[in-house]
């Protein structure tokens, strides 16, 4: 497996695949990564040259795994991290570069992260998301989701509400926080470093919000490829 050619993607032809559903192959119901590793050759037939996996990461599922509990972490329902490393390196024997699903507007609420934060204003991580204080018990403006409901969720512990462009169960991250660019960055680079060739970039148009006093604001679509691609460097 080559990395030679840095623009090999604007001619690569690939295969999405949602794992789940698969391939199942220690009978649970669920699809896995030895499924995936077992059929790569009948992919290097299809004349592929990329798999994109929808997310693997540990998740409570609340959103078909796009909420992530643990970014450096596999699903045990699909395998270990070994098998992952295996399936690396049983797709590049084939010439199949693997692509992963990377989602950073949000984690799930089940997140170490999350879970800190939600506890204290005062708590380190409690400014890796977005909150606005609990002014007459109402929330702070009248922005909805992606499924018509209010963005912002009450959390009792700091009387403040929290954002979220999707599910309550996926508060969306403060992008704005240097700190949270960073330990995204060092979570890129970490992937990087087991021999992944690439990311699929997830909701990267939301990462950026318009200011949180307006009310039906206009779509900003000011993106911040910067760091990403900084970052994704190596691939």
């Amino acid at each position: 497996m080559t990395k030679n050619n840095p623009l090999w993607w604007q001619s690569a032809i690939g295969y999405q695949i949602y794992p789940r559903s698969f391939q199942d192959t220690n009978h649970d119901g669920i699809g896995d990564l030895q499924g995936i590793i077992k059929r790569l050759p009948y992919l290097k037939w299809l004349g592929i040259d990329f798999i994109w996996l929808n997310p693997i990461y540990t998740s409570p599922n609340v959103d078909n795994g796009y909420d992530i509990a643990d970014f450096q972490n596999i699903a045990s329902e699909y395998g270990t991290l070994s098998d992952f490393k295996t399936l690396i390196a049983a797709a590049h024997k084939q010439d199949i570069r693997v692509i992963m699903d990377l989602v950073v507007n949000h984690t799930s609420n089940q997140h170490a992260w999350f879970k800190a934060a939600k506890t204290s204003r005062t708590n380190p991580y409690h400014d890796f998301y977005i909150w606005q204080p609990n002014y007459n018990h109402q929330p702070p403006n009248n922005w909805t989701n992606f499924t018509g409901d209010s963005v912002w969720t009450y959390n009792q512990a700091t009387d403040e509400w929290y954002f979220h462009l999707f599910a309550p169960e996926q508060p969306d991250l403060n992008w704005e926080n240097p700190s949270v660019q960073t330990e995204i960055i060092n979570m890129i680079t970490w992937w990087s470093e087991q021999n992944i060739d690439g990311f699929r970039l997830d909701a990267l148009s939301h990462l950026k919000k318009v200011h949180l006093r307006y009310h039906n604001p206009l779509v900003n679509i000011n993106l911040i490829f910067l760091l990403i691609i900084q970052a994704s460097k190596n691939f």
